[in-house]
């Protein structure tokens, strides 16, 4: 199911022999709305845990360049639609190229699964430690076990 607010927006490749061009964002998008605020790099070694993470104002895009990522979002908003909803995906190589917009409210972690990742996301606001909420790893409510394997199928 996914999360109310929450855009996973697939992304067209343009390949050729010297490559490819991938176009991420552009200020015109109907999911970047809320606007340009920061650029940033995440460098992780596979095995890293990054959880959970949670705004009030601020809205994430993610991109994953290089590696893969388990990436958990749940939804804590009182009032949604997809309240305590949690939603999973795999981004970057080998997964369908793609660009990740998460809403104020909703909690979001990920987990290294090859690396290394590099994880660029763009935020809507410059960073604001008021607003960088923290959530434990393990907290009850969400209930989410980021040790546990891939399901048998």
């Amino acid at each position: 199911m996914t999360i109310d607010g929450v855009v996973a927006r697939e992304l067209v490749t343009h390949l050729d022999g010297r490559g490819f061009f991938r176009e991420i964002i552009r200020a015109t998008d109907d999911s970047f709305a809320e606007g340009f605020g920061q650029w940033s790099h995440s460098l992780m070694y596979q095995g890293v845990i990054k959880a959970w993470h949670i705004h009030q104002k601020q809205v994430d895009w993610w991109y994953v360049a290089s590696g893969v990522l388990k990436v958990v979002l749940y939804d804590k908003r009182p009032d949604s639609p997809t309240s305590r909803v949690l939603m999973e995906l795999l981004m970057g190589e080998g997964q369908s190229p793609q660009v990740l917009r998460i809403p104020p409210g909703v909690a979001h972690g990920c987990k290294c699964v090859s690396g290394p990742a590099n994880l660029f996301y763009i935020t809507s606001n410059t960073y604001d430690p008021s607003d960088e909420g923290r959530i434990a790893h393990d907290d009850p409510d969400i209930g989410y076990d980021w040790l546990a394997s891939p399901p048998i199928k």
